[in-house]
């Protein structure tokens, strides 16, 4: 086989230790070089050191958990990177040490034979970082919120049968009054507001259940719980607001496809970036996405159309908005629904419209253009 990069290198990258083989073509002869390293600051300064002093230009290594990025930001701007997913290097089954798996990448390289990950650049991950822990925070919040949930029922305190959001400015004052002893439901229905003073007979009813100490010890605990996760997305929103000005203009523009809100925004910037150039095509970004149907054909036979796998932060973000976009009025992501849902069914229905909104934001950011609705019928 040919070979394209005659100075490279492969690297084995583990929590404490990377191996390192370098592979150079001298006269016509693959010469191997070999050495290990530590994963402290320190340590891997010196392998950059020592991947300079022998002139490569390319660098591989897998995709190993988390452990890659150290060695990764350590490296960049140094070096042309690859970063590879470890399910396409693996090697013929036989002896495995940590020497032969840094020459295997090594080789693969050099001959060109490795398809490398995308890696947004820094501002991107960092955006990126902030979005994903968001997200975290919100489903711990949603978890606590159902285990209060539990708690009023064990109690027999009916207020989630009357009340929309138990943590509404009403319901906290509801549950705040049973924290601190009150079990008369007449001055518990008093404490409603709003439109939700109406229905003060319906929570005299709901109110009236066996509050034990032992309950109230799990809804001040977990009330707190939750008001300290209500900070911690607050504040993660407002970091995400500040690294989110360069990226102002894309927002705008992904706010204007249909179901698409400013939280889903954000993540989709996280995860894709605005740079459309890293795909070729819409295809490459929904096939790298996870939203395209797989392709297993064996004997002139189709064995499975399941989805790809892909960013599972960018899939569920995405088919958030195309549960939302299939509730608006007279657009093609609605229309689209309506057709597919009968030959699909709903789940397949849904992926194929987050398939067709992702392919609109790819064109939308690669081209810099404004979303524009073709006025489909409202029987399409």
């Amino acid at each position: 086989m040919d070979i394209l990069h005659p100075r490279c290198a492969g690297l084995d990258v583990h929590k404490a230790s990377v191996q390192a083989c370098v592979r150079l073509l001298v006269e016509g002869e693959v010469i191997e070089h070999t050495q290990r390293f530590g994963t402290t600051t320190a340590e891997l300064l010196a392998l950059a050191d020592w991947l300079a002093s022998h002139g490569l230009t390319h660098v591989a290594m897998e995709s190993t958990g988390v452990y890659w990025k150290p060695v990764y930001h350590l490296l960049e701007g140094r070096f042309e990177l690859l970063l590879v997913n470890a399910q396409h290097i693996k090697r013929v089954p036989g002896r495995k040490t940590d020497v032969k798996d840094a020459a295997w990448i090594a080789q693969l390289l050099q001959h060109g034979l490795l398809s490398p990950s995308f890696v947004p650049p820094p501002e991107i991950r960092d955006l990126r970082d902030l979005t994903r822990q968001r997200t975290q925070l919100v489903r711990e919040r949603a978890t606590v919120v159902n285990r209060i949930h539990k708690v009023l029922e064990d109690a027999n305190i009916k207020l989630a049968c009357v009340v929309t959001d138990i943590l509404g400015k009403s319901g906290r004052d509801m549950i705040a009054a049973l924290i601190a002893g009150e079990t008369d439901p007449d001055p518990l229905a008093e404490l409603a507001r709003g439109s939700l003073k109406k229905k003060r007979p319906a929570l005299r009813q709901a109110l009236h259940g066996r509050v034990r100490d032992h309950h109230r010890f799990l809804l001040r605990t977990l009330l707190s719980q939750e008001e300290h996760l209500e900070g911690q997305i607050a504040r993660y929103s407002a970091r995400i607001d500040e690294v989110m000005a360069p990226f102002a203009p894309a927002t705008a523009r992904l706010r204007q496809i249909p179901g698409i809100g400013r939280q889903a925004a954000e993540v989709i910037v996280a995860e894709i970036g605005t740079d459309m150039e890293r795909f070729p095509t819409a295809g490459h970004l929904a096939s790298w996405s996870g939203m395209c149907p797989g392709n297993h054909e064996s004997a002139g036979k189709r064995h499975s159309g399941r989805t790809t796998k892909g960013s599972q932060w960018l899939r569920t973000t995405l088919v958030q908005v195309a549960w939302a976009a299939t509730h608006t009025q007279r657009t093609m992501f609605a229309a689209g629904y309506r057709r597919w849902v009968k030959r699909l069914g709903k789940k397949k229905a849904l992926v194929a419209v987050a398939h067709k909104i992702l392919t609109v934001i790819y064109t939308l950011l690669k081209n810099q253009t404004d979303y524009r609705e073709h006025g489909v019928p409202e029987t399409a």
